[in-house]
C-alpha cells in the first residue's frame, strides 16, 4: 500500500471571503482547499483558442469597427434576392 502524503500551507483570507467560500461549499464538510481547487479548474480551459482563431477574432472585431458589416437586414434582402 502506497501512502501520498500532501504538505499544506496556511493562507490568509478576509473575512468576506471566508464567508463566500462557506457559500461555495457542496456539503457543511467540505473543506476550504476542495472549494478553492473547483473553482480553479472550473477557471481552465480546456480546449483554448489556437493563434489562428484568435488572430480571426481580433480581424472581426476591425471589421466590426470600421463598419465593415452586415445587418441581419442586409442579409435578409441578399437571400431574398432584392
Amino acid at each position: 500500500m502506497v501512502m501520498v502524503y500532501f504538505m499544506k500551507t496556511t493562507i490568509q483570507v478576509d473575512v468576506e471571503v471566508k464567508k463566500m467560500l462557506d457559500e461555495l461549499k457542496i456539503h457543511e464538510r467540505e473543506s476550504y482547499s476542495s472549494v478553492i481547487r473547483r473553482l480553479i479548474m472550473s477557471r481552465i480551459d480546456e480546449e483554448p483558442l489556437s493563434r489562428e482563431t484568435l488572430k480571426k477574432i481580433e480581424e472581426a472585431l476591425e471589421d466590426i469597427k470600421s463598419g465593415r458589416l452586415y445587418t441581419s437586414e442586409d442579409v435578409r434582402r441578399e437571400v431574398e434576392g432584392r
